[in-house]
């Protein structure tokens, strides 16, 4: 193990973890793939189960044991005892790290990992009969709620348009508990995802697409003919304003979660995991 003492986070081995921002790491240290960063032992361990490179860690002295160990155990298991040799293991106090910009709500261990080649959607939908379509959600915490419950509940992967948040970013991972290491995904660049191209797209893979909007002609979530469809693409909008009008008229579905007391909708991660566990059923 490779054990490095840190004392002062200003150092320049600190940068990729106390101030490259996200967007930077796309191209940081590796400018055909970039980076990313992955807070806690349970998120690290996922993605380095999932084949992700490991390049260095940051610990915390007190959890080394607790939160370090296991994820050293998955290195030296999935990547040998010649990477877990090799990456630089950077221990420090709790007291240097705590003022690292972002880093204050997460305690114990940070890791940089390699990204890997981007999928293009061709390849992507190849394969997949049910998929999550996240259109312009920029929010991370949603994204990472939604995958998580998209890999718990079936789905076979997740497409994100171009303006939606970064999967692989601190937040969305961590909240997804790791599980956008455990479930296929893609973003769509931004030709592809302009005005209804996405849409467009998704047809002609095949794909039935069912917008989950509130409409004069939309069914319930419940619905025997999209169950019955072979290839079904769910799409789900931003929190406040939703689908873009011209999306939901284009998809071929619109469908609703019947609600009581009042309330008009839900949270899009909340109403993702009840569409996704309908869709999933069989007639």
């Amino acid at each position: 193990m490779n054990l490095i003492r840190i004392t002062d986070i200003n150092v320049p081995e600190m940068d990729v973890f106390a101030r490259v921002t996200e967007p930077q790491m796309r191209k940081y240290f590796d400018p055909e793939e970039g980076i990313f960063l992955a807070e806690s032992a349970e998120v690290g361990i996922r993605a380095v189960e999932a084949g992700y490179e490991p390049l260095s860690m940051l610990v915390e002295t007190g959890r080394l044991e607790a939160e370090g160990r296991p994820v050293l155990d998955a290195i030296g298991k999935y990547c040998g005892q010649e990477m877990l040799d090799r990456i630089p293991v950077y221990v420090a106090d709790r007291d240097v790290v705590i003022n690292m910009t972002g880093h204050h709500l997460v305690r114990g261990m940070w890791m940089v990992l390699r990204r890997k080649p981007e999928v293009r959607i061709g390849d992507f939908c190849q394969d997949k009969k049910r998929i999550a379509v996240l259109m312009d959600i920029a929010n991370p915490a949603n994204v990472g709620a939604i995958i998580r419950s998209a890999a718990a509940l079936g789905m076979d992967g997740v497409l994100l348009t171009h303006a939606s948040v970064d999967p692989l970013t601190r937040r969305a991972a961590r909240v997804s508990m790791g599980t956008v290491f455990q479930i296929p995904w893609t973003q769509a660049s931004l030709e592809e995802s302009d005005g209804l191209n996405i849409i467009s797209i998704l047809g002609s893979y095949g794909y039935k697409t069912v917008a989950m909007a509130l409409t004069d002609d939309s069914t319930s979530v419940d619905n025997d003919d999209i169950r019955a469809c072979s290839k079904v693409a769910v799409i789900l909008g931003t929190e406040g304003t939703g689908l873009p009008e011209e999306v939901i008229t284009a998809c071929d579905y619109r469908v609703k979660i019947p609600m009581y007391h009042g309330v008009d909708s839900l949270n899009v991660a909340a109403a993702s995991a009840i569409a996704f566990w309908e869709l999933m059923k069989q007639n």
